[in-house]
This record gives C-alpha cells, structure tokens and sequence, in this order.
C-alpha cells in the first residue's frame, strides 16, 4: 500500500557525506581524467537506467551497453572494453574491477548497509533484554529488547545482539559482530567482525542416529562450531555442531541464505556458497572454493582448494583442486557439456526420424 499523503517516504540508509570525484579515484586506484575538477561530488549511487547527474554508477557487463549509451550518471566506474560508449556529461573512471570500486564507494556512501544493526535503534543493555548475570559483555555491546545472553557467554565490544536472538550458556562472541533478529546460537565460537543474518541457527544436534530394524538410537552430538574472522552467514541458514569433531567455517566465508551444513563439515577460508546447497556431514571444503545455488553434496568427500561447483549439481566424490565441475552426479564441466550435446544430438536425430515421411525399405 503506498504511504498517505502526509506521510514520509522510509530512509532505511541514510547517505553518508557526499563523495567526490578524487576520493572515487582513489577508491578505483585511478588517475583523475584529465580537465576535470576533483571536487565534484555525487551523493548516492544508482543503475545506469536510474542514475541522475549526482549519482555514481558502474558498468562491466556487455548486456547493459545500452543502458551505458543511455545514461544520465554524474559518474561511472566502466571497464577498459566499454570506455568509448560512456556518453557526454557521464565522467568514466575506467578500471579493470568497477564493481570492486563500486562496492567500496557504497560502503563509503551506505556505511549502515554493511551489517545489520539494533532493530530498536539501542545502544548498550536494553531494558526488556535478559542477559545473564555471569555474562560478560564488554564494554560498548548493544543487547535489544527481548534478546537472551544465557550463562557464561561472552560478547566482544561492538557486537550488536537484536530482537529476540539467543546467545546460550559458554557461547563465545568476538568484536564488531552483528547477531540478527531471531538468531540462534548455540554451542559455538565466534570470531571478530562476524555477521548472523535474521534466523541463522548455529550450533543444534547434527543428524546422527544408529539405525537398525528395532529403532533408530539418537547418537549424541558432543562437537561445537567454529565461525572464524569476517564469516557471513545469510537468514535461515542452519550450521550443525559436530558429532565427536567440530564444524568449522574458516575465515572470510560467505555463506547465503536457506544453506544447510551438516555435522562435522570443515569449510576452509573465502568459500562462497549460494543459496538453497545442503552440505552432508564430514565434508570438507578446502579455501577458495566456490559452490553455486542449489548444489547437494554427498557427506565425506572433500572439495579441493579453488574448485568451482555449476549450481543444481550434485556432488558425490571428491573434487580436485581448481577444478570446475558439473551436473548429476557432478564432473569435469568439460564431460558434462560433452553429454549433455550427445544427447541433445540424439534426440535431435529422433525426432527427424519421426518426421521423416520417407516410407521403410523393410
């Protein structure tokens, strides 16, 4: 429903001060163009279809050249490929990475975006929170209103802890993290600069049962989790504690939303895993490794440094370092393309020869 007439339009991220033209250079790690003043600023950033004269935009994707040709932004961040189509009245700061730039220049624009903050606009113990009273919390932490702090845990400076979001018993929390609403956590270590989006569950029993034709006997899960420095975890992901061993999330991780991670699983440093992937109990993902949405991976089997997972893939053996693979079950994507022409091929040829009115020469 649109707001009434006497109603404000919602700033959800309010502007920082405006940026100039030197300080995005810089950003971009480019010289200024030449005849044009440094001072000039932008005050927000927008698309290359939205973007007005006091707007900052970026470019390096062949599908949006038209959209380039067309726009009205103060400033663009292009690729040395598109420089020539930027259009009068639009400054290029050509780099190799403009997204890189971009990202940086709204960190510098958006600063609020970059991690969620108090849902109840708080600072330090909100009444209505229940923080227990062997807690220890330093200095400069921010607990909203219906948050629990269980026994013993402890929070580094500068973390913030929302709504309803629960911290249980011995739960260890380093500095500059943000604990979103509805979060819980359990069992767990935490490091320094640590985001939890809304509904993140850490920490709750992995799935081990013994099996047998009497009944199915709970095996109990003594593991904890570990989330290293500059992890981020997307709402709704859930991270199980290991079994006997720990799960791990190695440092600088980015993890999306609605992501299962069994029991046991080791993820190694600057992994990133997209949406909707379910990762079986005692994998291991060596750094740098990348898996796309909707991927399932068999338990025990382990990713190698830099491999490169095709989203809906399913894999169920080892991958080897820097490999790129696909499909179901999942292989080198070069094998994958292979069959996936053979077929098409073959069907191809059934249907011509369904077509085919030529009678039988049987």
């Amino acid at each position: 429903m649109p707001p009434a007439p006497d109603m404000a339009e919602p700033v959800f991220f309010p502007r920082a001060e405006p940026l100039s033209l030197a300080a995005i250079a810089a950003i971009a790690r480019v010289p200024l163009p030449a005849g044009v003043d440094g001072a000039r600023t932008v005050t927000g950033a927008a698309p290359l279809e939205t973007a007005g004269p006091s707007d900052l935009a970026y470019m390096d994707n062949a599908k949006y050249a038209e959209a380039l040709a067309a726009t009205r932004a103060g400033i663009c961040l292009v690729s040395p490929r598109f420089a020539d189509r930027v259009p009068d009245g639009c400054i290029a700061l050509v780099t190799p990475k403009p997204y890189e730039a971009f990202a940086e220049a709204l960190a510098r624009l958006y600063p609020t975006a970059l991690r969620p903050a108090s849902v109840f606009g708080a600072s330090g113990i909100s009444p209505g929170s229940f923080v227990h009273p062997t807690a220890r919390l330093e200095q400069g932490v921010t607990v909203d209103p219906g948050a629990v702090i269980g026994p013993f845990a402890e929070i580094g400076s500068g973390t913030i802890v929302a709504s309803q979001a629960v911290v249980g018993p011995h739960v260890k929390v380093g500095r500059d993290c943000s604990i979103g609403s509805g979060v819980t956590l359990l069992n767990a270590l935490v490091g320094n600069r640590v985001i939890l989006h809304p509904g993140v569950r850490i920490g709750q029993d992995g799935f081990g049962f013994a099996m047998g034709p009497g009944g199915h006997r709970k095996v109990p899960q003594i593991g904890r989790v570990i989330i290293q420095d500059d992890v981020e975890v997307g709402a709704n992901t859930t991270i199980d504690r290991g079994a006997s061993r720990d799960t791990v999330i190695g440092e600088g991780t980015k993890i999306d939303n609605l992501v299962q991670i069994g029991h046991n699983v080791v993820i190694g440093r600057h992994c990133v895993i997209v949406a909707q992937v379910g990762i079986s109990g005692s994998t291991t993902l060596e750094d740098f490794v990348v898996i796309g949405g909707q991927v399932g991976v068999i338990g025990h089997v382990r990713i190698g440094r830099g491999a490169q997972i095709a989203a809906s893939s399913n894999v169920n053996s080892d991958v080897p370092a820097g490999a790129r693979w696909g499909g179901t079950p999942a292989k080198p994507v070069r094998d994958w393309f292979r069959e996936l022409t053979t077929l098409k091929n073959l069907a191809s040829r059934r249907d011509l020869a369904k077509d085919d009115p030529t009678p039988s020469q049987e």
